[in-house]
């Protein structure tokens, strides 16, 4: 099932302040889409649902996901397809100057 690993500075919001480094979560469901993995990480998490993604479900400008080493190009298409063995970064995106 697709593992989705979460960059420290959002699995942050869901533990300890001593805990550090990324997160790594196996979703309950086999998801065959992004999207999918998506609703079963925040059915789990609902906290990270608004840090991830906006009210109408459209990847926040800050926030950069990798499937299998590939960035995300369309950030309100989430209907991208998963393998069984695909690796999901979500990470804050880093901007300014």
């Amino acid at each position: 099932m697709p593992r989705i690993v979460l960059a420290s500075g959002l699995s942050r919001w869901l533990r300890s302040a001593a805990a550090s480094g990324p997160a790594e979560f196996q979703t309950i469901v086999t998801s065959q889409r992004l999207d999918q993995a998506l609703d079963a990480l925040f059915q789990q998490h609902p906290q990270l649902r608004g840090y991830v993604v906006d009210e109408h479900g459209t990847v926040r400008r800050h926030v950069a996901i990798f499937i299998d080493g590939q960035s995300i190009t369309d950030k309100s298409a989430l209907a991208v397809p998963l393998r069984e063995s695909s690796e999901i970064y979500i990470l804050q995106a880093l901007s300014g100057g």
